[in-house]
């Protein structure tokens, strides 16, 4: 999961320099059509960049909180894991 939300990550970062990138390269253009295009894909682009920095912010927290509850709890948590773990055997075994 975490290598998929990275991968994720840097692929929306990359589409933001993609766009900045498209912006600098058709900076000399003034035709309107093309003026207006980059305004909106400049904002477009602010726009990613805040709900990207947004998503960040939150995951951190929920890390956050989750190792705060971890810390709280040690043993109810490696209860919870144990169980999980062992549904997950039960289930995967009974499949094969």
């Amino acid at each position: 999961m975490k290598r998929k939300t990275t991968e994720e990550t840097a692929d929306a970062g990359q589409l933001v320099e993609d766009a900045q990138a498209l912006l600098a390269a058709t900076g000399h253009l003034a035709e309107d059509k093309v003026v207006a295009a980059r305004q909106r894909l400049a904002a477009a682009v602010k726009n990613g960049r805040e709900a990207l920095d947004n998503l960040k912010d939150k995951a951190v927290a929920g890390a956050k909180a989750a190792d705060e509850t971890i810390r709280e709890h040690p043993y109810q948590a490696i209860g919870v894991a144990l169980g999980v773990g062992l549904l997950l055997g039960f289930f995967l075994r009974r499949r094969n």
